[in-house]
């Protein structure tokens, strides 16, 4: 089985197990506060989207990009956009049915894998959001240029991007453990770690890649900000492992 279809499955049965915050869909207070441009984007764990950098999106076709969970969308939605989630959870996707129902917004949900040809046309979307997630995925620059094909022109890219950093060290004892790249179907020590850690398949990207890999695709990144892990020594040292970019296509 594919990697990422184990994971999808890994993601299904930690919805049940763990009180993970990127798997809580929104309330409806926490909606209506949406609607208001009070309640704010998330794609990395801390920090907030500015509300400059997507708050004008009514009417504006959207794709949530492994965005499930019941809440990039339903704050979008709320703003007047015309979502579309593609997410390979199952979990993840009824999160999202399940707010749309409860607040009565039209959603179009696609279970895929972002790692294959985007079911769309070219330049199709207004906007395509991806919550930090392509630390799930080994190559990420061809997603970069899915994503670019899908974007119409002076269309955003917004995502939250892991650095790469947090990977390369234990988490029991915080020392250097890895070394980097992070990539499970490269080392079998790091599949067993991960497997008897009940974690998912999970891998470390340069910022050449990432950051790199966007500008190759032909995005143009305007904007940048970084974040922090919301737990642990990288945060209590204030440490940046994530990243925010705007990036358009010209």
């Amino acid at each position: 089985m594919k990697y990422t279809k184990v994971n999808g499955q890994i993601f299904n049965a930690w919805k049940e197990k763990y009180n993970l915050p990127w798997m809580k869909p929104i309330s409806h207070e926490d909606f209506i506060k949406a609607t208001r441009g009070e309640e704010l984007l998330t794609l990395t764990p801390l920090r907030k989207v500015p509300f400059s950098w997507y708050g004008n999106c009514k009417g504006k076709k959207v794709l949530g990009l492994a965005a499930g969970g019941g809440q990039q969308m339903a704050i979008l939605s709320a703003l007047g956009a015309e979502c579309t989630l593609l997410d390979i959870s199952d979990e993840q996707i009824e999160s999202d049915r399940l707010v749309s129902e409860r607040e009565g917004y039209a959603i179009t949900i696609i279970k895929g894998d972002m790692t294959e040809k985007l079911p769309f046309d070219d330049e199709t979307f207004d906007l395509v959001i991806n919550p930090v997630s392509n630390h799930y995925i080994e190559k990420v620059e061809p997603v970069f240029k899915e994503v670019a094909r899908v974007l119409k022109k002076g269309g955003a890219f917004l995502a939250g991007l892991d650095n790469g950093l947090y990977w390369a060290f234990d988490e029991d004892t915080n020392q250097l453990a890895y070394r980097l790249p992070f990539n499970p179907l490269q080392d079998e020590n790091i599949k067993k770690a991960l497997l008897e850690e009940d974690m998912a398949y999970i891998f470390s990207h340069t910022l050449e890649e990432q950051l790199g890999g966007q500008l190759k695709a032909g995005l143009i990144i305007k904007e940048l900000l970084e974040d922090l892990n919301d737990e642990g020594p990288f945060f209590d040292y204030n440490v940046p492992t994530f990243i925010l970019t705007r990036a358009i296509k010209e």
